[in-house]
């Protein structure tokens, strides 16, 4: 894990050697162990690296690294299955020097090109230089774990890990308005039909799953896509779409179709490939140098993996107490305390806790805004942020986590209407029994006409829900009208509602899971810890989405495989926990706070300067919102502010 920048310039010099040691060098926390920088012969590309040693910690790991007097390379994050790679590479012929994944990423780009991207488990973002082809071959993992931004202009190509590593190098920071206008009015901290798209001008990413070529001698840049959900097929503005097709076929076989899925001894195999695809994950995740823990909130994800982890740590003859980081609210409704104990006295685990406080966020909130470069859309990043610190002081630097489980198996609440729509087209006895199920489980989600119209006309109730919301976004009254009229381009896109399938897909590949994405890695990074996501395997991944939707909502239980794999190894009351709570602080109480409202007011004034905001917006009390308000607005200004 570590943080990259380069400088591809169409001068010569030592100007952009300068400009990339002081992109480093704000960085620098993403790799606090050292820095290495490299410059070709003809003084036109400039590759620099903050490292932080979690493989082969020996100076043989230090980048950039160089293969074959033809590649170099400047890496973040890690190939999990580099030692499956480096076997098959070895008989191939390769040679290694080193015990390191970066090497072996090296070596598989020179021996399969871009076709190495298919073979990666990981996450991802490198740039290597092809002194042979005086090409730039940069690449992103599938999901967009690991961040890469790029500016391209007249100069050249400048890249780094973080934006600040750009601003640095002299790129101007200058707020991109309409990206500002759908955070402020939708909560969006991306484009979902535009994943190049950033809060600033002229600053791009690379999006997830995508590669880009540079060729410095013709200024040509592009970007290609390398792969998707074979579930999930894109069309315009968003929207996704499920495939007709029932029958899949995985690394294991072919698995049952709807109709045998409900046969008991298919469905068990189902069960037990997918909690071994979810063991082998671990393990890979689990290879380290260093010490490794895991975050614990006391919900499903989180207790599954610190389950599987000490399962495949005791499997290895490994009796070591698994250290768990958690964030908890004494007093608070939804604190989840009692749900970390029960883990811990089932588990015999060590867990270290970390209480965030109001006063606490208002003192690190400039430097919580400076790891994040871009607004963020709760306080529970801070809460977040807290729990990486913590594993700083206690001396762990890498940490399994349960992100990507609720976007891949269907574990929020929003969830359900979708599937019922789903029923409501093909299956109405399981429809009526699964309506009657969340009745008896207390879920308040409405079920009448309106779903049954949006299962016949798909099409039509999405196009209409787009055009309500936009409408709703135009009519904000807090903001300036000219704002609005100048910058006022929607970004809303929702995918069609006549299948669980399609939103999940939206959720994992285009709006949803990316975001949260950042957090971790802004927040792990800011305190130099390497954060790891079992359930993104994508293996796993492509597996779950293969099955149909009733191995993820059933009896009204979301997540219904996890459920059913876990049923052995955790207390019985996380796996069958009847509500999910989420990672949520007690943000309405902390809004609460005087300071903390004077400092939304600030922020406020900022955008009222920036003729973003009404000034009649000062006039107004802050209005407390939790962190899962549906319009969360002076959170959302208090984020915002720090762009000017």
């Amino acid at each position: 894990m570590c943080g990259i920048a380069g400088i591809v310039s169409l001068q010569r010099g030592e100007a952009p050697q300068r400009q990339l040691k002081s992109m480093t060098d704000a960085i620098s926390h993403r790799g606090p162990e050292g820095e290495g920088f490299w410059t070709n012969k003809s003084g036109q590309v400039h590759l620099g690296h903050r490292r932080l040693a979690i493989i082969d910690l020996s100076q043989a790991g230090t980048q950039p690294m160089h293969f074959n007097n033809q590649y170099s390379i400047v890496f973040n994050g890690e190939i999990y299955n580099y030692k499956e790679i480096r076997r098959d590479l070895v008989r191939k012929g390769c040679l290694f020097h080193t015990q390191t994944d970066t090497e072996v990423l090296l070596a598989a780009y020179a021996y399969y090109g871009e076709e190495c991207l298919q073979h990666f488990d990981g996450m991802f973002a490198f740039a290597i230089w092809n002194d042979q082809e005086q090409t730039l071959f940069a690449a992103r993992d599938r999901f967009g774990e690991k961040p890469f931004f790029y500016h391209l202009s007249k100069d050249g190509l400048f890249f780094a890990s973080e934006l600040k590593a750009l601003w640095r190098a002299g790129i101007p920071k200058t707020a991109n308005p309409k990206m500002l206008y759908n955070f402020l009015t939708l909560g969006y901290t991306l484009n979902p039909a535009d994943g190049t798209e950033t809060f600033f001008k002229e600053v791009y990413k690379l999006p997830a799953a995508s590669y880009m070529r540079y060729q410095p001698s013709s200024g040509r840049l592009t970007l290609h896509s390398y792969w998707k959900l074979p579930a999930c097929t894109s069309t315009a503005g968003g929207k996704t779409r499920l495939q007709t097709d029932t029958h899949h076929t995985t690394l294991s076989g072919t698995l049952p179709n709807k109709q045998a899925g409900q046969d008991f001894h298919a469905e068990a195999a189902v069960i037990e490939q997918f909690a071994d695809l979810l063991q082998k994950s671990v393990a890979r995740r689990l290879r380290s140098d260093v010490p490794v823990g895991t975050s614990l909130s006391g919900g499903l994800d989180s207790s599954s993996i610190v389950a599987v982890m000490k399962q495949v740590l005791l499997a290895a003859g490994n009796p070591a107490v698994v250290n768990t980081f958690s964030a908890v609210f004494p007093g608070y409704e939804k604190d989840e305390s009692a749900f970390i104990r029960s883990v811990q006295e089932g588990l015999e685990i060590q867990n270290y806790q970390v209480q965030p406080t109001a006063e606490g966020m208002l003192q690190q909130f400039d430097q919580l805004c400076y790891y994040q470069d871009e607004p963020f859309g709760s306080s529970s990043i801070w809460a977040q942020f807290c729990v990486f610190e913590l594993a700083k002081r206690h001396q762990v630097t890498v940490l399994l986590d349960g992100q990507g489980a609720d976007e891949v198996l269907a574990g929020y609440d929003k969830y359900y209407p979708w599937y019922w729509q789903e029923l409501f087209k093909r299956d109405r006895p399981t429809l009526r029994k699964e309506l009657q199920a969340a009745h008896d489980m207390g879920i308040q989600k409405s079920w009448g006409w309106k779903n049954k119209l949006a299962a016949y006309f798909p099409r039509s109730a999405s196009n209409l829900q787009t055009v309500y919301r936009k409408i709703s976004q135009q009519r904000t009254a807090d903001l300036q009208p000219d704002f609005v009229r100048s910058w006022g381009a929607s970004y809303y896109t929702t995918p069609l509602p006549d299948s669980l399938e399609n939103l999940l897909c939206y959720n994992t590949c285009c709006n949803g899971l990316e975001e949260l994405l950042r957090y971790a890695d802004r927040n792990s990074m800011a305190h130099g810890r390497e954060v790891r996501l079992p359930f993104l395997s994508h293996e796993l991944v492509e597996f779950i989405f293969s099955l149909p939707s009733h191995f993820k909502i059933r009896d009204a239980w979301t997540k219904w495989i996890l459920r059913r794999s876990m049923e052995e190894k955790l207390p019985k009351n996380i796996v069958w926990r009847s509500r999910k709570i989420g990672f949520e602080p007690p943000q309405k109480l902390w809004m609460e706070n005087s300071l903390l409202q004077e400092r939304v007011r600030t922020e406020k004034e900022k955008l009222v300067q920036a003729g973003v905001l009404h000034a009649s917006i000062l006039l107004k009390m802050v209005k407390p919102q939790g962190a899962l308000a549906a319009f969360n607005a002076d959170w959302r200004y208090l984020a915002a502010g720090n762009l000017f």
